[in-house]
C-alpha cells in the first residue's frame, strides 16, 4: 500500500495535528507488519513547497489540458496524489477551514479534472467535473485538531469542502478539539493516552475501518470544557484586564490551579504554596469548593509549601523525571501538610504523576494480623496479592496448637490445604507458598510427637527469619503486598516506597526474631494455652507504630531531613 501524507500546517513537523497523524501512521504500520503487507509512505510538508495560488486562467483545461501553466512544485504533488492508494490530509483548523497554503494546493488540483459538466451522485452540490484519472480505488483520511474545547460543530466548512471533493461519506475523519494541549509536556499523560487511541484507529483503518468503540474514545473530550477554556485563556500569559505579560512561573502556577479538581473539596480550603527557587518567585493556589485561584501576594497562610526549581517541577510534570526519585534525592522539599502530595491525583486533573508519584507513598502495610486489625485491613484489588493469605496459616497454627496440640495441628494442615483455593482470585507470592509449607511441616512434626514447647518458638523464629532475610532482597516482603494500593508494580520503582517498606519489614522481622524467647518460657507455664493472645499484644502496638511511621517517614524525607 502506498500512503501519501500531506501536512498542511504552517508549523510543519512541529504541528500538533502532525502528532496525531504520526500516531495514525504508526497504527497502520503495526497492522501491515502483522499481515506482512508491503507499504510505502511519502510526505509532503506544504510549508516547504513552492506552490503559488491558482490564477484562474483555465489553461490546464483549454491550452495545455491536464498541465498547469505555473512552473512550481505542484506538478510533483499531483504525481504523488496519483501514486498514492491512501492520502492523509493533516492540518489544523484555521478560521473554520484549511490553512491558506493548503487551500492553494487544493485549488491547484484543477488540472486533475476535466472542464465538462457532469452530475456526480456521490458528491454534494449541483454539478461537477469528471476526473482525468481513475481515482475509484483511492482512499482519503482527514486528520485535524482545533483550538476549541470540542471538534463538534466546528468542522462544517472542512466537511463541506471534502464532501464536494471526495463525495459525502467517502472519506474518514479524525477531528480532535483542544489541539493546543498536545504541545504541553505537563499534560502528556492525557494526550499520550489519546494518541494511543489514534494509533489504534490507524491499525483498525488499515484492517478495514475504525471500530465504533475506538471512534467513541476519539470523540471524548481531553478535559472538561470548563477546565480547558480556563487553561486556554491563561496559557497566553497575558492579563485580561491590562494585557500585561506574566512570568513563566506564574503562568505555570495558573495552569496548575485550573487543573484543580473542585470535587475533591473536603469542607475546608487548602492552600498550596509554590516557591520556585531558581527564579525566586512564590505563588499560592487556594483550593476551594468553587475551584482553584492563584494568589500572587502571599496574603494567605499556606497549608502545604513546595520549594522547588521551576525547571525541575516542569520536568516532573512532563514525566521526564520521576518525582519520587527527585524527592528522595532532596531536589525539592515539602513543608506543612504532606497529605496533599500523597493524594495529588485526587486534587489535580492530569497531573497525577507531577508531584512525583509522591502519591505512591511509602506505605508500610507490613505486620501480621495486628497490622490488619490496626489498619482496618489492606484493600486488595481482585487478582492482586493479599497478605492475609500468607498470614492465615501462621495464625491458625499459633492459636490452635497453643490450645490443643493435636487438634490444632490437624486444623492447621486443613487451613494450609484450603489456602490454594484463594489463589483463584488472588496472585500468589513465594511467601504464600513458603508459609503453607512451613506451617504444614511444623504441624506434622507436632503430630509425630515433637515437643510443642520447642516447635512453637521455632515457628516464630522461622517467621521472623523469613521477614528479615527479605530486607536484603531487591523487594522486601511487605512491598509485594502493599504495592496493591499504589499503582501495583509501578510502586516498586518508587524509592521512597521501597525504603519505607524495607525499614518496616526489618522491624517486624526483628520482633518475630525475639518473640521465640518469651514464647519458650511461657510454654512452660500454665499460660501456654493463651500464648496466641499474649503474642498479639506487641504486634498490635507495632501495627499502631506502622500506621504512624508510614506517614511520618515520607514527610520527614520531604522536608529534606
Amino acid at each position: 500500500m502506498k500512503i501519501l501524507v500531506i501536512n498542511g500546517s504552517p508549523k510543519g513537523s512541529r504541528s500538533n495535528t502532525y502528532k496525531l497523524t504520526k500516531a495514525f501512521l504508526a497504527g497502520m504500520e503495526e497492522r501491515f507488519k502483522v499481515t506482512h503487507e508491503i507499504f510505502e509512505v511519502e510526505e509532503i510538508q506544504v510549508n516547504q513547497q513552492d506552490i503559488k495560488p491558482c490564477l484562474g486562467c483555465f489553461s490546464c483545461w483549454s491550452k495545455t489540458p491536464g498541465v498547469c501553466c505555473i512552473q512550481d512544485d505542484m506538478r510533483e504533488v499531483i504525481q504523488k496524489l496519483l501514486w498514492a492508494d491512501v492520502t492523509i490530509w493533516s492540518f489544523p483548523l484555521y478560521y473554520f477551514t484549511v490553512p491558506g497554503g493548503l487551500k492553494n494546493l487544493i485549488d491547484r488540483q484543477l488540472p486533475m479534472v476535466e472542464p465538462f459538466m457532469v452530475e456526480n451522485e456521490a458528491q454534494i452540490g449541483n454539478g461537477s467535473h469528471p476526473s482525468r484519472y481513475d481515482m475509484s480505488n483511492k482512499k482519503t483520511v482527514v486528520i485535524s485538531t482545533c483550538g476549541f474545547y470540542t471538534a463538534q460543530g466546528n468542522y462544517d466548512g472542512v466537511c463541506s469542502l471534502f464532501d464536494h471533493v471526495c463525495g459525502k461519506d467517502e472519506y474518514t475523519t479524525v477531528f480532535c478539539g483542544q489541539g493546543e494541549l498536545f504541545r504541553e509536556p505537563d499534560l502528556s499523560k492525557r494526550t499520550d493516552e489519546y494518541l494511543g487511541y489514534v494509533q489504534e484507529a490507524g491499525k483498525e483503518y488499515a484492517a478495514g475501518e475504525i471500530l465504533p468503540e475506538t471512534r467513541e474514545k476519539l470523540n471524548q473530550l481531553l478535559y472538561p470544557r470548563e477546565i480547558f477554556e480556563k487553561w486556554a485563556d491563561m496559557s497566553w500569559g497575558v492579563e485580561k484586564t491590562d494585557g500585561e505579560k506574566e512570568s513563566d512561573a506564574l503562568i505555570f502556577t495558573r495552569n496548575m490551579a485550573v487543573l484543580y479538581r473542585k470535587e475533591s473539596y473536603s469542607g475546608r480550603e487548602q492552600v498550596l504554596e509554590m516557591y520556585y527557587t531558581d527564579v525566586d518567585e512564590c505563588y499560592q493556589i487556594v483550593m476551594g469548593k468553587n475551584g482553584g485561584r492563584v494568589v500572587t501576594d502571599g496574603s494567605v497562610t499556606a497549608t502545604t509549601r513546595i520549594e522547588t526549581p521551576l525547571s525541575l517541577w516542569r520536568s516532573i510534570a512532563a514525566g521526564e523525571i520521576r518525582g519520587d526519585e527527585a524527592l528522595m534525592n532532596q531536589l525539592y522539599k515539602v513543608k506543612g501538610d504532606f497529605n496533599l502530595l500523597l493524594k495529588w491525583d485526587d486534587y489535580f486533573v492530569g497531573l497525577g504523576d507531577n508531584a512525583g508519584n509522591a502519591r505512591k507513598k511509602a506505605k508500610g502495610d507490613s505486620g501480621p494480623e495486628a497490622v490488619e486489625k490496626a489498619a482496618g485491613g489492606i484493600h486488595v484489588p481482585k487478582r492482586g496479592t493479599n497478605m492475609q493469605i500468607m498470614l492465615i496459616p501462621w495464625m491458625a497454627f499459633w492459636i490452635s496448637v497453643g490450645i490443643n496440640s493435636k487438634i490444632g495441628s490437624f486444623v492447621s494442615i486443613g487451613v494450609c490445604a484450603w489456602v490454594p483455593l484463594l489463589f483463584y482470585h488472588n496472585k500468589k507470592t513465594l511467601y504464600d507458598i513458603l508459609s503453607a509449607a512451613f506451617v504444614s511441616g511444623f504441624s506434622i512434626a507436632v503430630l509425630l510427637g515433637a515437643s510443642v514447647r520447642a516447635v512453637l518458638p521455632l515457628s516464630y523464629l522461622t517467621f521472623g527469619v523469613m521477614w528479615t532475610l527479605t530486607c536484603f532482597c531487591k523487594i522486601p516482603l511487605t512491598a509485594h503486598y502493599s504495592m496493591n494500593g499504589y499503582n501495583g508494580e509501578d510502586a516498586l520503582k518508587n524509592p521512597l516506597f521501597m525504603k519505607t517498606n524495607r525499614i518496616l519489614t526489618l522491624m517486624w522481622g526483628i520482633l518475630y526474631l525475639v518473640t521465640p524467647v518469651w514464647t519458650y518460657f511461657i510454654m512452660g507455664t500454665q499460660m501456654k494455652s493463651y500464648i496466641g493472645a499474649v503474642n498479639s499484644v506487641l504486634p498490635i502496638l507495632m501495627g499502631i507504630f506502622t500506621i504512624w511511621f508510614e506517614k511520618w517517614y515520607p514527610a520527614k524525607i520531604a522536608r529534606g531531613q
